[in-house]
């Protein structure tokens, strides 16, 4: 990873590889706040405390990104003024954030983290950005849905049809009562069931 590539985030024109290196540092300490926030459903995972312990160990690392990126702001913004860098960076930092909110695929997306977040935990300091190098990728196809997540993906579609159990449907012995409700149509045939889609 050198920051170039097209899917890691926004395009930063004109940026040195050190203003390239500090917005994927950024990214990934981005990508742990969110899943400090988005992953609490899962506490053994750890995020919070983990991310907590991160900004302990690398702060340094992620105060000099930061900086970084604001002087990159600053001078891709200089004719428009201070104000307009600010601006830039803001902007850059809120879409930043918005890249990792992520619902269809939460789930692999908090193990993944929680994945990197432990592995900084015992990155020496100054070296969060290699690990930054080394887990980007693993971070952003983490944010891709794929297989079963917690439910099918498309609830309603293809529905097994259920049976009426209201009681008119229904004789003393639990016997259905079709001259009432009609054919029963259950159990339904194999292969529509939800664990076969």
């Amino acid at each position: 990873m050198t920051g170039d590539e097209a899917d890691l985030g926004q395009a930063m024109p004109d940026a040195t590889s050190a203003e390239k290196r500090a917005a994927m540092v950024w990214h990934m300490r981005a990508a742990l706040n969110v899943a400090a926030l988005q992953c609490q459903f899962e506490p053994t995972l750890l995020t919070v405390s983990n991310y907590n312990a991160i900004l302990a160990d690398h702060g340094t690392e992620l105060q000099g990104a930061f900086d970084t990126l604001g002087k990159y702001f600053l001078r891709v913004n200089k004719a428009k003024g201070v104000k307009a860098g600010q601006a830039a960076l803001d902007q850059f930092g809120t879409r930043t954030y918005s890249n990792f909110a992520t619902v269809a695929a939460q789930y692999g997306f908090c193990q993944t983290t929680a994945s990197i977040g432990r592995d900084a935990l015992f990155t020496p300091r100054g070296k969060f950005g290699d690990l930054t190098l080394q887990r980007t990728r693993e971070l952003r196809n983490s944010l891709i849905p794929w297989g079963e997540q917690r439910f099918p993906r498309y609830i309603g579609r293809d529905r097994v049809k259920m049976p009426r159990l209201d009681p008119i449907c229904w004789n003393k012995k639990a016997e259905w009562v079709a001259k009432k409700c009609g054919a029963l149509d259950w159990p339904p045939a194999a292969g529509v069931g939800i664990a076969n889609r």
